[in-house]
């Protein structure tokens, strides 16, 4: 009865001291990821988008941030204008912006993405963020007399804001491991992201303190 009673007891300790961890607020500081499907991991299944992976990164290289995503598919760069608030709220470090994609692939006016995605960095930066500006690119379909400006869109905003820019944030999958495109050839899948997650960190470093 006895050795019950004592198994009884430490089982209590233990679990008192779980939910006392469970308590502890995450003090680590957050690394906002605002963008659209290809941050949200579409195609890819929970827990397999390139924040997963970057957050399982970072742990391994000795950082102690916490990844939020906030990536939402089918969002344009005005969704990002009307729910930057929500990124402004976790009171980031770091913001990494990623979206416009689905701008480019809705023929959207370049002149209104490049407005927004100003509005978004003007509002962040005003809220002490620092900023990733991860670009992308359009498929050849779309023409160079679309895709050139696009491009230079992010150059644009990066040389303006004096940011770190990821020019084509799927290049390293795109150019060297196209297999690793989900059948839409938009979407990278799980083993992509992967890779997705090695590129934005070789950006990233530079703005992280250990």
């Amino acid at each position: 009865m006895a050795s019950v009673r004592r198994t009884l007891f430490f089982l209590s300790l233990f679990s008192l001291a779980l939910c006392a961890a469970a308590a502890q607020p995450d003090a680590r500081p957050r690394i906002v990821v605002f963008g659209d499907s290809l941050s949200a991991g579409f195609g890819a299944g929970p827990g397999l988008s390139f924040p997963d992976f970057l957050q399982k990164d970072l742990d391994k290289a000795g950082y102690r941030y916490r990844i939020v995503n906030q990536g939402v598919s089918g969002d344009t760069t005005s969704d990002g204008v009307t729910r930057i608030g929500a990124a402004i709220a976790e009171k980031p470090a770091i913001v990494i912006l990623e979206l416009g994609g689905n701008d480019g692939l809705r023929g959207i006016p370049i002149a209104k993405s490049k407005q927004n995605l100003d509005e978004m960095i003007r509002r962040l930066s005003a809220a002490r963020c620092r900023i990733l500006l991860a670009g992308i690119t359009l498929p050849p379909n779309y023409g160079p007399d679309y895709i050139k400006p696009f491009q230079q869109m992010y150059q644009d905003l990066a040389a303006k804001y004096h940011l770190p820019l990821i020019p084509f944030l799927l290049a390293d999958v795109v150019y060297t491991h196209p297999e690793l495109m989900q059948h839409d050839g938009i979407h990278p899948t799980a083993k992509g992201n992967e890779i997705v997650a090695r590129t934005v960190l070789h950006k990233l470093e530079p703005m992280l303190k250990k």
